[in-house]
């Protein structure tokens, strides 16, 4: 990371403007406590790198797609964490057909083929998608025009509704916490919830079209990993696959949650982004590293 690499990114806040302005602080602040320590940005949207052009594209003129209107899709520092893990788990199974549900207050699914992205449900930005914790997740892309035009809101308005204001919060006016959702009596509460498994399951539905067929879905994330009654609505509405649940050891956030003889098995697998994190940047210094006292 270097200046004009921070300003590359800089231009890039606005198809993310609840991440990318924290990042690149952290990065300036680092740098003037520690000019002499080189920092590497390792990218989510670098494992996506591998959609085919039927998935990459949206209906825009072309002169946009050239322009780079593209979907990237994002939480690939998570998927390329499970993707390397996946043997362990799934053995032979790790190359087939899986769909990876990274469950948190950014959520997103990814469909694998021999561990790599062919589809994913977050797009040109991370608000796209699924529903999430203050995210609307995909939307008709008139709200907006309707917003500004009849409503008198400005793009920073607007922006900061879909971003800041919607998602769980926006449905339950009550938190965007899952587990506050989860243990509160309100019928709001039950509703955001209920939308968020539904969702979930269409995308699951959605990715199994696009890979052929499922052999196996992962559960990871702050939500997939921990919230049992998540997952098991999730694999009720998905039960039309194959999946059959374990009860007992979903409970206990597995690591499978489908029983033996279930055509489709499902599983927990933490994610680890931190450590591959670790990996790419002493990758990316190599030799070089070992004089800043990294091994």
């Amino acid at each position: 990371m270097d200046a004009d690499a921070l300003a590359y990114l800089d231009s890039l806040v606005p198809i993310d403007p609840l991440h990318q302005p924290h990042n690149l602080a952290g990065i300036r602040a680092l740098q003037q406590v520690r000019p002499d320590l080189p920092q590497v940005a390792c990218f989510d949207t670098a494992f996506h790198h591998t959609l085919p052009p039927v998935a990459r594209r949206f209906a825009l003129p072309r002169a946009l797609a050239d322009a780079g209107v593209l979907r990237y899709g994002f939480h690939g520092l998570s998927y390329q964490s499970i993707a390397q893990r996946l043997p362990e788990y799934l053995g032979e199974q790790a190359d087939a057909r899986v769909i990876v549900a990274h469950l948190g207050n950014g959520s997103s699914l990814c469909a694998l083929r021999r561990r790599q992205s062919v589809e994913t449900t977050m797009s040109f930005t991370p608000l796209d998608g699924l529903p999430m914790g203050t995210r609307c997740g995909a939307i008709d892309p008139a709200i907006p025009l309707y917003l500004m035009r009849e409503r008198g809101m400005d793009a920073d308005a607007v922006s900061d509704l879909l971003h800041r204001q919607s998602g769980l919060l926006g449905m339950s006016g009550l938190s965007s916490d899952m587990r506050t959702l989860l243990a509160s009596p309100e019928p709001r509460a039950a509703e955001a919830v209920a939308h968020f498994v539904y969702h979930v399951a269409q995308a699951i539905g959605a990715l199994a079209m696009a890979l052929g067929g499922l052999d196996a879905l992962v559960f990871t994330a702050g939500i997939g990993e921990h919230a049992a009654q998540v997952r098991a609505e999730v694999c009720r509405r998905c039960a039309w696959l194959g999946i059959e649940l374990d009860e007992a050891a979903n409970a206990v956030h597995g690591p499978r949650i489908s029983t033996p003889a279930s055509p489709l098995s499902a599983w927990v697998i933490p994610t680890d982004e931190e450590a591959l994190i670790a990996r790419q940047t002493l990758e990316v210094l190599g030799a070089a590293g070992s004089g800043y006292g990294l091994h």
